[in-house]
């Protein structure tokens, strides 16, 4: 009835009675049968290893209930002697069990129920009802489950026991994190449907003016002999509105059948990095009449295409990728997905002009793909660090001759829909690439990726540029050959491969720690051209913030840029890395246990050479003046500015000015050399003799009281959302104290908990789940979680001598 009555009002206002057909059309495809249930709550977890807790009627009142995603490693206390080693960030491991207690409504003792893992790291096995479902050893793999067989539906409960084995170490050159560390979905659906990931949407034509858009259904069928199958399908647009409708029949299925439907699209809104617009296509499965599924994608509408001479091209339009190498870490909260934590860093990455990410080295979560399709963001999707050749005792090659294909068809099968989505990466410094193996299992991935998804190139990061002697480039499997490091030796590719399209994966492993500077002697500032050891700042394991030092194989960021910058045919490139990341922490031993490499640290504050890029890569005016300015009287500091939408840039200490600098030919900032005297440090940014910019540093005092300062006031009472919570340490004029390392205390009450603390030192050993965190150079980091409550958060910082602070979040 209310229906009718709002068809009734629409009509009175004068909508077409085309409209009012669409509407219905419309109203018809909107029906429901398929549901997709968060599974994430009410787990038992304990660490250890039981034969007898795989068995439903097991006694597991004693256990540890939790929400997934959980990673149990980041919980734990940093140790050397843990098996993971510094590489996989000295956090422990082992063997852990979760268990969870269901019912099924005997209502849908008829349809299909499946169980969806969007990641388990690793080897994990499961149970439902004592009944063994598999096993998956691939941490980073997305699979499926049938339970139906084996449910009881009705009161009874049903029992999922899941063993998740990490204590095979070292199994992983990063940290990986260990236990089901993404979200799992509970699926009903009717006994005819679309298979697991079964909807592939494609675009062969694109115009301005018209898109034509193809949707391949793949149905599967527990009905032994379905009469009719009806499949409809809508293609509603950015702003929801109907722009196709199609309908297709099948007089038969007997088991399982692929249906294509074509649409044109008029007037496409293009995805693009800048305008991510994106189209969802809906369909519904009728048998017989009666619906049995529906299912929905979201995709994009787009071209590519990578030129050898001139780079890369989307919609037609030049676009230097501007990349950053991502691990799947979020500091303190380790390898557990959180939507909110993997969309701060897109932010901050975003801001940065950053416009492309290398999923390093594995298939990332599948929230982590859907933000980067709703934000603008290009991928790199990758699927493997090894192939059969090993480079740690544990890792993927043990399990490479029985898993390889499945665990790349999955990825691939899972993500194809994602206009964000534009390479597939096999592998990453494969050792194959050195012997004639890497030619046939070249060429067997690429087959494989392109018998499922023939619209996007293959590539592979390699390490050889000697096309003599790279295997892996000889097997002619790549569509576009990316290389890591060697910047230098871009230079010849052209004349080492002819007619080939060429992107940087991997480059730079230069090594900062924010806020730390090390003033170099007159030898040292000659730009060494390799990692130098007087810059380790040993024992304390920081490293200067200039851009004097990077590994033994690496490269500074502006000499880098330059080459990649100034060549065409080099499509652009992927930094090593965009954040620090937990584990890895080389060329450094022990204390260290996390990496120097990113242009963000750990807890999400930007390093000095984040400004680089923001100057380069973006429109907006910046204006970055680094180091702080507290210092010996009389020592000689190296003042420098990052700037751009200006000439020049003067300098002034103590309102004298010390002139003004303009860049000189292949560099990217000003300097100048500065006897200390304390005071003020202020630089203006001039274009045609007009201010542009001003930025002050002053000395800092005493360290006097904690400042707070929230990302977010308001968060959602999802039990998931997070607020981020900054905190300086300023002296009594508000000035931060660069060098302060208070010890700070954190009281969260109300409607939402303290779910982690870092402060960026790579080489800090306190624990990230702590009530407290020592600020390091000035600053740490709060995390603060919703219980699923909506309420007030009241946040309070204490430390001793200083003035508290104290701040108030909102949950709704």
């Amino acid at each position: 009835m209310k229906q009718q009555i709002y068809l009734y009002r629409l009509f009175k206002t004068g909508l077409s009675l085309l409209m009012l057909i669409s509407l219905f059309a419309c109203s018809e495809i909107q029906e429901t049968i398929r549901e997709r249930l968060d599974f994430d709550a009410a787990w038992k977890f304990s660490l250890g290893d039981d034969p007898a807790w795989q068995n439903p009627d097991f006694d597991d009142a004693a256990w540890r209930t939790l929400i997934l995603p959980h990673d149990w490693s980041i919980e734990g206390e940093f140790n050397n002697d843990n098996p993971a080693g510094t590489a996989g960030g000295a956090l422990p491991t082992g063997i852990g069990w979760y268990r969870k207690s269901f019912t099924i409504p005997a209502a849908d003792s008829t349809k299909m129920i499946y169980i969806d893992f969007d990641g388990v790291y690793r080897n994990s096995e499961v149970w439902i009802n004592g009944k063994y479902l598999g096993k998956r050893p691939y941490g980073y793999s997305s699979f499926r489950y049938n339970l139906t067989p084996f449910l009881n539906f009705g009161e009874e409960e049903n029992v999922l026991a899941v063993k998740v084995d990490n204590s095979l170490q070292p199994n992983s050159r990063w940290y990986t994190g260990s236990g089901i560390f993404r979200n799992v979905w509970l699926i009903k659906t009717g006994k005819t449907h679309v298979d697991h990931w079964g909807m592939f949407v494609t675009t062969p034509e694109v115009s301005a003016d018209k898109a034509t858009v193809q949707v391949q259904v793949s149905l599967l069928s527990a009905t032994v002999d379905a009469k009719q199958v009806q499949l409809k399908t809508t293609i509603t647009g950015p702003q929801g509105q109907e722009v196709a409708f199609a309908k297709s029949t099948l007089s038969h299925l007997s088991s399982g059948n692929s249906v294509t439907q074509q649409f044109d699209i008029q007037n496409p809104q293009l995805w693009s990095v800048d305008q991510p617009d994106l189209y969802t296509a809906k369909t519904t499965v009728f048998v017989d009449g009666e619906l049995t599924d529906n299912y929905e994608v979201k995709f994009g509408i787009r071209t590519f295409h990578f030129d050898p001479e001139k780079g890369f091209f989307l919609n037609g339009e030049h676009l230097k990728i501007h990349g950053v190498n991502q691990h799947h870490d979020m500091g303190a909260l380790g390898a557990a997905v959180n939507t909110r934590a993997i969309e701060r860093q897109l932010e901050i990455l975003k801001e940065m002009g950053c416009n492309a990410i290398r999923t390093a080295h594995n298939a990332p979560a599948p929230e982590f793909l859907d933000l980067c399709d709703k934000m603008g963001f290009l991928v790199m999707d990758e699927a493997f660090d090894q192939w059969a050749k090993k480079k740690n005792t544990y890792d993927y090659n043990i399990d490479w001759e029985e898993w390889h294909q499945a665990d790349l068809a999955d990825m691939v099968l899972r993500d194809r829909n994602h206009p964000s989505v534009f390479m597939w990466s096999i592998g990453n410094e494969i050792r194959e690439q050195f012997d004639s193996t890497g030619t046939t299992i070249a060429r067997e991935l690429a087959d494989l990726v392109k018998s499922i998804d023939d619209t996007r190139p293959v590539t592979c990061g390699l390490t050889e540029q000697d096309p003599e002697k790279n295997f892996i480039y000889q097997s002619g499997a790549l569509d576009v050959l990316s290389f890591n490091y060697k910047h230098l030796e871009y230079l010849d590719f052209p004349k080492n491969y002819p007619g080939e399209a060429m992107l940087a994966s991997e480059n730079m492993s230069a090594l900062s720690t924010r806020g730390h500077y090390d003033m170099p002697s007159d030898e040292d500032r000659l730009w060494p051209p390799a990692y130098n050891q007087k810059f380790v700042g040993n024992p304390d394991y920081t490293v200067s913030a200039y851009d004097h030092v990077y590994a033994y194989w690496g490269s500074n960021h502006e000499d880098t840029w330059k080459v990649v910058s100034e060549h065409d045919f080099i499509a652009g490139m992927f930094i090593w890395s965009g954040f620090d990341f937990i584990g890895e922490p080389v060329p450094y031993e022990w204390p260290a246990r996390s990496s120097y490499y990113g242009i963000i640290d750990l807890c999400g504050f930007p390093k000095d050479v984040y400004y680089f890029y923001k100057s380069l890569w973006t429109n907006d005016t910046v204006l970055h003046v680094f180091p702080h300015w507290n210092w010996q009287e009389g020592q000689e500091i190296d003042v420098w500015a990052y700037y751009n939408n200006a000439d020049e840039v003067e300098l002034f200490l103590n309102g004298k000015s010390l002139g003004k600098k303009s860049k000189e030919d292949g560099k990217y900032h000003v300097m100048w050399r500065v006897n200390y005297e304390p005071g003020t440090l202020k630089t203006i940014s001039w274009k045609d003799g007009e201010k542009v910019l001003e930025r002050t540093i002053k000395t800092a005092g005493e360290s006097a009281k904690i400042e707070l300062t929230a990302d977010r006031s308001t968060i959602t009472a999802d039990g998931r959302d997070l607020s981020f919570i900054t905190v300086k340490i300023l002296d009594k004029d508000g000035n931060m104290v660069p060098y302060a390392d208070n010890l700070v205390h954190f009281d969260v009450s109300g409607a939402g908990f303290n779910a982690g603390v870092d402060n960026g030192y790579q080489a800090s050993m306190e624990s990230f789940k702590a009530d407290h965190r020592k600020a390091f150079n000035g600053m740490c980091l709060l995390i603060v979680q919703s219980d699923g409550n909506p309420g007030e958060i009241e946040v309070k910082a204490t430390s001793e001598g200083l003035e508290a602070a104290q701040l108030q979040i909102n949950a709704n």
